[in-house]
């Protein structure tokens, strides 16, 4: 078998292209994968807020790595953590202003590699590409 045209090599091609990509772009803000992860999960939030340990399940991570990630953004001045007023044992982690920029910025650079990985398909296999992945992605859940 061809490990490189094998379906699990393909997502893989594309997983490390799409990384790089990233990585690109968030290099001149001095950002990493991890931490822009942690800005949207937040900014998924109605009140940009959610508890340490939310975050550290969002991300697959341990509950160190993820307070490393947010200790590194509040440096930053991209989130603020605070204890939650009833629950003093809960740490409580929101985006900042400044975050909520860096999302959007995000929010357009994702935009514009979506675009390019899917600029040779037409629409109709867009749409059937994404439905694939989608089954492919429920299965593996």
């Amino acid at each position: 078998m061809d490990r490189q045209n094998s379906c699990g090599g393909l997502i893989k091609q594309i997983h490390d292209a799409l990384e790089r990509n990233a990585n690109n772009a968030m290099r001149p803000m001095g950002m990493t994968m991890a931490q822009f992860g942690v800005l949207l999960a937040l900014d998924c939030e109605e009140d940009g807020t959610l508890p340490l340990k939310a975050l550290e399940q969002s991300l697959r991570v341990a509950q160190s790595t993820a307070a490393g990630i947010v200790a590194r953004l509040e440096q930053k001045g991209l989130v603020e953590s605070f204890g939650d007023p009833s629950d003093r044992r809960v740490k409580l982690v929101r985006v900042t202003a400044a975050g909520e920029a860096c999302c959007r910025q995000a929010e357009k650079n994702m935009a514009q590699t979506e675009s390019e990985l899917l600029s040779g398909l037409t629409e109709a296999e867009r749409g059937i590409l994404l439905v694939l992945l989608q089954k492919v992605r429920d299965t593996l859940q």
